[in-house]
């Protein structure tokens, strides 16, 4: 470590390391995904009682993605994407992230058990688990599909959301994991298509370093495909109205349709991704138009979330 890094590191980071610990990218769809699923839930909440569980999502989320890069800061060092992050930097020490995920991750959990219940909260609490210790210290180094299984830590918020309002589990909650579950690879992996350099450079398993770029493509359009009749199940099944139904087929085909390039371009094709980079980029538009769809759909049945 030089001289300036070492001064750095022993000197406390100021609240935007912190904040960037909690990877509010990704914080951001999990707060959306969670009010998602608060707001189509069957029943009302109290607003102040349902800030409150959108909060403690939020804290959580951010805590176990500051326990994952405290876990993984040697890796982050590597990697040309993650160098920059606080830890890699100097700008914080590594047991200021591991302290400080563990403290927003058991503030959020007890917080939820007192002010919404113990369901919500045990739930949350699994939810935590299963990024930082699941995916990030167990699966990630270990198999190339670590993505698909570990794509159930990101599938939790709007299941918590759910429960926040209804108090337990039914099919629907769990079809809406169920989409951002499957939705998690091919959006995980088309990224990895065009930074699979840093991650073989780092030591990490993932598909396309392991498998190759063929097997990944190919499993990237079979999730696409799967995916599809899933978003369509709420509708299906009566839980969600026309609108959301519409919504989930339209948004459904495009990512099969954008999937397909990506699945039978070769990698002597060029360099450019941009079959790899469009279908990204489309994966989160998908997610976020998804469930706005659904929510939409709740408030049209009820005539409004106060009806």
């Amino acid at each position: 470590m030089s001289a300036t890094n070492a001064t750095a590191a022993s000197m406390p980071g100021d609240w935007h390391d912190f904040f960037a610990l909690t990877k509010p990218r990704v914080m951001s769809l999990v707060i959306f995904t969670g009010l998602c699923g608060l707001l189509a839930a069957p029943g009302n909440i109290n607003p102040v009682l349902g800030f409150t569980a959108i909060l403690c999502i939020a804290l959580a989320a951010g805590g176990a993605a500051a326990l994952n890069m405290w876990w993984e800061a040697d890796l982050d060092r590597v990697m040309k994407r993650t160098a920059g992050r606080p830890i890699p930097t100097g700008r914080l020490q590594r047991r200021d992230a591991r302290d400080f995920g563990l403290l927003l991750a058991g503030a959020s959990v007890i917080t939820m058990g007192l002010a919404i219940g113990w369901l919500a909260a045990a739930i949350l609490a699994l939810s935590v688990f299963y990024y930082a210790v699941i995916y990030t210290m167990w699966l990630k180094p270990r198999t190339p599909q670590n993505i698909v299984i570990g794509g159930g830590a990101g599938a939790f918020p709007p299941l918590i959301g759910w429960v926040a309002v209804t108090g337990d589990v039914t099919a629907m909650p769990i079809l809406l994991f169920a989409i951002i579950f499957f939705w998690t690879p091919p959006h995980f992996w088309a990224l990895a298509l065009f930074v699979q350099t840093d991650y073989a450079k780092a030591g990490i398993p993932m598909m396309p370093v392991v498998r190759g770029e063929r097997s990944t493509r190919r499993q990237i359009l079979g999730y696409a495909v799967l995916l599809a009749p899933i978003a369509l199940a709420p509708f299906l099944i009566g839980a969600a109205g026309p609108l959301y139904g519409v919504v989930a087929a339209v948004l459904s085909l495009g990512f099969v349709a954008l999937a397909w390039p990506v699945a039978t371009r070769s990698a002597a094709s060029g360099d450019a991704m941009r079959p790899e980079k469009r279908l990204f980029g489309f994966s989160i538009v998908y997610l976020f138009v998804l469930f706005a769809a659904l929510v939409a759909d709740a408030y049209i049945s009820r005539g409004g979330f106060l009806a």
